[in-house]
């Protein structure tokens, strides 16, 4: 059957992006299909078996026999655990979906709990957001469950009331997509220890010396070899944009010539459902000294976005031409 669906489905297999494991309320479980232009198709739903329904029908996955049903209040299948095999539950299921789409696959587990831990299964990445504040937990928690995750995939982070930083070595840091909303500009500081590929950052306080500091910090090829892209945004000051050009020593492209335009694919869609990262078209920018490559700096008001190029510079200038 398996060998069936594969074959009849092979273009619809091709379109998708990857398998989502949401958290829900109730420590329910909704698994999804990502595919082409960020379009979603659920599959199935895991939750805790109320004993009070008898409408149940066993079925065997991986070899385990896991309970299913079919809810009027959804268009999907309902699998159903028991506490105590709940791990075993989700594995089997897993397992079934490594052999159907490929152990190519990417998949996701999406959730705002920061207590619960993530299951350690094949090609699963972790995509968290966190509510940094003294009702949400302490930071030790917190940094217990990053430490516990094998690929951390994105984090999203509002930090209003932060208690204390996070430690210099924290699994967030790791993190390919980084978006934050905090007060200080400092906790989390992902400016000084980023080591992903994409990060959003809005700050409500913030030091224009420590903004010089990360672009010199990569510039030496020292810090963020990884980054593509950056974007900051202030709640309320604006960017000193010349004491910003000034202290990172940008390069200037002359007035009569058009810049090219940096926009790439986003390493993960948020809600605002934009595919890529917003265009950069900008006369200023700076080139990194260990290997040339360049990056457009373009700042607007109270918003600065930083775009990597993966070219040296004598290729971006002639591109110019």
């Amino acid at each position: 059957m398996i060998t069936l669906i594969k074959s009849s489905q092979v273009q619809r297999f091709k379109s998708i992006n990857y398998i989502s494991y949401d958290c829900c309320l109730n420590n329910q479980l909704i698994v999804k299909i990502s595919s082409e232009h960020n379009e979603h198709e659920n599959l199935v739903k895991i939750v805790e078996r109320e004993e009070t329904d008898n409408d149940y029908f066993p079925l065997n996955v991986s070899g385990k026999m896991i309970d299913f049903q079919l809810s009027r209040k959804c268009k999907f299948p309902v699998a159903a655990y028991h506490l105590y095999e709940k791990e075993s539950v989700i594995q089997s299921i897993h397992n079934y979906f490594i052999h159907l789409f490929g152990d190519s696959m990417e998949y996701r587990w999406k959730t705002d709990d920061c207590k619960t831990p993530i299951p350690q299964l094949q090609n699963l990445s972790a995509c968290i957001t966190v509510f940094i504040s003294p009702i949400h937990g302490d930071m030790k928690t917190l940094e217990n469950v990053f430490s516990s995750i094998s690929v951390l995939k994105s984090v999203d982070i509002f930090a209003q009331f932060p208690t204390e930083p996070f430690s210099t070595e924290s699994k967030i840091y790791k993190a390919e997509y980084i978006r934050t909303n905090q007060l200080n500009h400092n906790v989390p500081e992902v400016l000084r220890y980023f080591q992903g590929r994409q990060a959003f950052l809005s700050f409500g306080l913030f030091e224009i010396s420590d903004l010089i500091e990360f672009v010199n910090s990569w510039k030496s090829g020292e810090a963020f070899q990884k980054l593509e892209y950056l974007e900051i945004g202030l709640y309320s000051s604006v960017f000193p944009l010349h004491q910003v050009l000034s202290g990172i020593k940008a390069k200037y492209i002359a007035p009569t010539k058009k810049p090219p335009t940096h926009t790439l694919p986003k390493v993960y869609i948020a809600n605002d459902n934009k595919e890529n990262t917003d265009p950069i078209i900008s006369h200023t920018y700076v080139v990194r000294e260990s290997d040339g490559h360049v990056a457009s700096v373009l700042i607007r008001e109270k918003k600065l976005f930083f775009g990597v190029w993966d070219m040296r510079e004598e290729k971006f200038l002639r591109m110019l031409e």
